[in-house]
């Protein structure tokens, strides 16, 4: 394996915990309609899933298409409104950029949220500078799990596939990331449901924490540790 020279995440789940935000934007919405909140642990899991499965899972599965609709361009509306509320980087998160952005390394996001989103989220966390790439749902025009957002991703932080490492917490990104030819790390700390099966999805390790993506650098790199 090549030496990594770039880091890339996904955003919901990976880089930052989002589900607090998303959560109680689904329940203002429930709640608008006359419908019973879920509790937060049952959002959580569908999380990284976006708009669609979250205003599914609130409002049920078998939905005429225009209360569908209606209901996620009213979630989205209000989770627009607040991006940055409860949402920060995850726990050890920080320590882990600062290394990469000191250790000769960048870093970036490849997400399906959309850009409307994901850009003002990335700013008002200090995050949109710092980032090599910032990759959203319709920024290129296919999404993952197809390899294109991740080929371009590599493409605007100045590294070849085979020097990325791409962390996520859904099987579309595990996919995404081996089809493009990078290394791939499961999160999961992140929104990962008891449904799921993290361990099927073909990645190179899974994490418990950041923490441990620092320690599948150095393993992947020994002479790191020396820097």
């Amino acid at each position: 394996m090549a030496q990594i020279r770039t880091v890339l995440f996904d955003l919901d789940g990976t880089l930052l915990d989002t589900a607090p935000d998303m959560a109680a934007a689904l329940n203002a919405v429930l709640a608008e309609e006359g419908f019973p909140q879920l509790p937060f642990a049952h959002i959580r899991g569908h999380v990284s899933h976006g708009s669609n499965a979250l205003v599914k899972l609130g409002f049920g599965q078998e939905q005429d298409e225009a209360d569908f609709q209606r209901r996620r361009q009213r979630f989205l509306d209000v989770y627009n409104e607040n991006l940055h509320l409860d949402t920060e980087l995850f726990p050890g998160m920080a320590s882990l950029l600062a290394y990469i952005e000191r250790h000769g390394m960048n870093w970036g996001v490849v997400t399906n949220k959309p850009a409307f989103l994901t850009d003002p989220l990335m700013a008002s966390l200090g995050l949109a500078a710092r980032a090599a790439c910032i990759v959203s749902g319709d920024t290129t025009d296919e999404r993952k799990p197809h390899p294109k957002p991740m080929l371009h991703a590599c493409e605007l932080a100045g590294s070849h596939a085979d020097e990325c490492v791409y962390v996520g917490d859904a099987s579309r990104d595990i996919e995404a990331g081996r089809r493009a030819g990078m290394a791939t790390l499961v999160a999961l700390y992140g929104y990962i449901n008891e449904f799921q099966k993290p361990e099927e999805w073909g990645a190179d390790a899974m994490i418990n924490e950041p923490r441990e993506i620092l320690d599948w650098l150095l393993e992947a790199d020994p002479q790191r540790a020396a820097l």
